[in-house]
């Protein structure tokens, strides 16, 4: 026991570092804007309540948290869908180039986001999906990243499940819809969390491809409430604070889950 004190101790600290800003974002939603500009700081709350009613005056709060809501749902459930079967035809089956698409696949990764923006939007644009939930959701429906998360679990499962079905006449598509993809449940399910908590915190595109505030996500909406010459904090952290309820509701309950199934990725059988 006297051993592990030091261990304790760092995990503590680094707990209470990251646990900080989360407690300084409560504490300033609570404050005027006179004591939440004030130097040196105040540590206690003024109970300004008033300031959660001010985020749904100034932005159409409900309509951007759907809009959010959709697009994170959309996006994971493409991620799921086209990167399982994408993993598993990497993983599993074999065919003629396929080591060297998964390198141009994983190659994906060393580039920056950034660089796709632009034809990304051209693209939304020819579509004519310009602010709209299309625009938000389709872009975000497939990932390098995904696909090496589950071909990593994909190798963990054991071959001889597979060759059982082969023997009893199932074939690719059903050996992966009826014994893979249940058995690849703790990947998914992480892959599910990790596009959710994304998607949910992406600012970037949802900013540049969504103009109408009623289009928007929350992270756009937040951005909006950023004045040129002055920006009202305690109203922003109080929006901020009410924007993350939920996905930090999603990642509590699921958290079990999300680690065993990053626990389990990248075992081969």
């Amino acid at each position: 026991m006297r051993r592990s004190w030091p261990v304790h101790a760092i995990l503590i600290a680094a707990s209470l570092a990251m646990v900080a800003p989360f407690a300084w974002q409560i504490i300033t939603s609570l404050k005027t804007l006179s004591s939440a500009t004030t130097v040196p700081p105040t540590l206690l709350p003024e109970g300004q309540w008033g300031n959660y009613s001010q985020v749904f005056d100034l932005l159409p709060f409900g309509r951007q948290f759907l809009n959010t809501v959709l697009m994170a749902l959309g996006r994971t459930a493409g991620q799921v869908f086209f990167c399982s079967m994408a993993a598993y035809s990497f993983a599993r089956l074999r065919f003629p180039g396929r080591n060297v698409l998964f390198g141009v696949f994983l190659s994906v990764l060393m580039v920056p986001p950034q660089l796709f923006i632009i034809p990304q939007y051209q693209l939304m644009s020819d579509f004519g999906w310009l602010n709209s939930l299309p625009a938000l959701i389709v872009p975000g429906m497939f990932s390098a990243f995904g696909v090496f998360l589950l071909r990593q679990f994909f190798l963990g499962l054991p071959k001889e499940l597979e060759e059982a079905a082969r023997l009893d006449g199932a074939g690719p598509l059903r050996i992966y819809w009826s014994i893979m993809l249940p058995l690849a449940r703790p990947g998914l399910i992480a892959l599910s969390i990790l596009t959710l908590i994304w998607s949910w915190n992406d600012l970037f595109w949802p900013l540049v491809v969504n103009t109408d505030p009623d289009q928007m996500t929350l992270s756009a909406g937040l951005a909006a409430l950023q004045g040129q010459f002055q920006t009202n904090y305690p109203v922003l952290m109080a929006g901020s604070l009410l924007a993350s309820l939920p996905i930090i509701a999603v990642f509590s309950f699921m958290q079990r889950q999300f680690i065993q199934g990053i626990a389990t990725t990248g075992i081969k059988g």
